[in-house]
């Protein structure tokens, strides 16, 4: 079995797995929010949007920023990039294997319709002489 050096990737997927986490990168994506604001979007408690977010900080998709009492969030400096390249890789390896499977499928159409005219001067005794 083939060993990548996947940390980063790991860490995106796991990141991503969660329905929450990737709504907190959607929001935030458009505008900068506190944990509590988070929190109240998503009907979390507030120690649930902070493991969340710390998650995330983690990853390097989100940066925080404590003023006085209120932790603001905004998107980090690392990207998916990582993530982006797996899946298009994938995404060219299925859709060739897509293709390949349409021109199977076209063939065994042709050579039916060709059969089935076959068939039908045989029936009507063109195809004897």
């Amino acid at each position: 079995m083939v060993q990548y050096a996947t940390t980063d990737l790991d860490m995106s997927f796991a990141v991503l797995a969660d329905a929450t986490r990737r709504g907190v990168l959607e929001q935030l994506g458009r505008e900068a929010a506190s944990i509590t604001q988070l929190a109240d979007r998503f009907h979390m408690t507030l120690t649930g949007m902070k493991k969340h977010v710390g998650v995330l900080e983690q990853a390097g998709l989100v940066v925080t920023e404590k003023v006085g009492r209120v932790r603001t969030c905004r998107i980090g400096a690392r990207r998916l990039d990582d993530a982006a390249a797996w899946i298009e890789r994938y995404q060219l390896l299925w859709d060739a294997r897509f293709d390949g499977l349409d021109q199977v499928i076209d063939e065994l159409k042709q050579r039916e319709q060709s059969d089935a005219t076959n068939d039908d001067r045989d029936n009507r005794g063109e195809g004897t002489r």
